[in-house]
């Protein structure tokens, strides 16, 4: 199973993918900024979803609607899922993420690791794959388009096929970019 990555090819199964969010402040461009950082982090051009204009799911009431994305990059030598992740973190923050005061505030930046190659993870700072990204149309109405193909570990069914058994959602679009 492999995708174009950077006009080269490349094994999905070795990517990175990283979903990413925003809902406060100008959350078109926040998208934008963040993928320009994301690259790098990778050792070829990222792979790209388009932007798409999402509802807040299991959000506090009243929370505006989400620009959501997801890119998948080629780690470098020696990234581990962890190191990974501290990087997102890190970046979050730089984008005025503050510690939660609640459960799924609104946020500048959200970027959460769906996959790292074919590792898994469980601990208490990450678990790998993402544990709710197979039922997420948010996640994987924009991964389907680079990654239609891909099986998350853990799973039987390819991000299309698991995007075709979600309910519909009206309130997705997407976003001219």
């Amino acid at each position: 199973m492999k995708s174009e990555v950077g006009g080269q090819r490349s094994e999905v199964r070795k990517a990175a993918f990283v979903a990413l969010g925003s809902n406060l402040g100008d959350a078109r461009q926040n998208i934008l900024q963040a993928l320009r950082r994301l690259q790098q982090l990778s050792e070829q051009p990222l792979l790209r979803s388009s932007l798409w204009q999402t509802s807040p799911v299991d959000c506090p009431p009243g929370s505006p609607r989400f620009v959501n994305a997801v890119a998948a990059l080629a780690p470098r030598a020696g990234e581990t899922p962890e190191s990974l992740l501290a990087k997102l973190q890190a970046m979050e923050k730089d984008f005025g993420r503050q510690p939660k005061k609640m459960l799924n505030e609104a946020r500048a930046l959200d970027l959460d690791l769906i996959a790292f190659g074919g590792e898994m993870r469980a601990t208490q700072e990450l678990i790998v794959p993402h544990p709710r990204a197979h039922l997420r149309r948010f996640v994987l109405q924009p991964l389907s388009e680079i990654a239609p193909d891909l099986v998350l570990c853990g799973q039987t069914k390819t991000v299309s096929q698991l995007l075709e058994a979600l309910p519909p959602d009206e309130s997705i679009r997407k976003l001219d970019t």
